[in-house]
């Protein structure tokens, strides 16, 4: 069995046309036998950028085509779980597909959070197809130097 060429030789073109073809032609079978092993209580999970500023930590991720009342977002102190689900709005048969890279149905991610947050002060948008939490950071107690009295 010939060795499969890498994503730098893909990419930079250094395997023959041939072995790219037979490539996308086992790639799509796989794809094809393991689509039909999904379970249909599986799952997505959600792609997200987490960062901070410095009075918040916020959250993104890309859910278009999720209304906001079909999004349920739990915090607590130290965790975040963005749960929802994306409705297909037509029904596709299976081999009508080219390519089906899109995740439709109930989807969730939680995110352990690198502070503590003001869960009930969090805030949560969605602008075109994009959610965005913010979560006021605790204010930690500075500390404070006191003198010992001598006696």
């Amino acid at each position: 069995m010939a060795k499969k060429p890498n994503f730098l030789e893909r990419l930079t073109g250094n395997v023959p046309d041939d072995e790219i073809k037979k490539e996308l032609v086992e790639d799509t079978q796989t794809e094809e036998s393991s689509s039909n092993d999904w379970l249909p209580d599986s799952e997505g999970q959600l792609t997200i950028d987490v960062y901070q500023t410095p009075s918040h930590i916020i959250i993104k991720s890309t859910i278009a085509g999720v209304k906001s009342e079909d999004l349920d977002i739990t915090i607590t102190n130290d965790m975040v779980t963005i749960r929802g689900e994306r409705e297909k709005d037509e029904e596709i048969k299976a081999e009508d597909y080219y390519y089906q890279e899109c995740y439709w149905g109930a989807f969730s991610r939680s995110v352990i959070l690198p502070v503590d947050v003001e869960a009930e002060k969090a805030e949560a948008s969605l602008k075109n197809g994009i959610l965005t939490i913010k979560l006021p950071k605790i204010e930690k107690v500075k500390t404070k130097k006191i003198k010992v009295a001598l006696e």
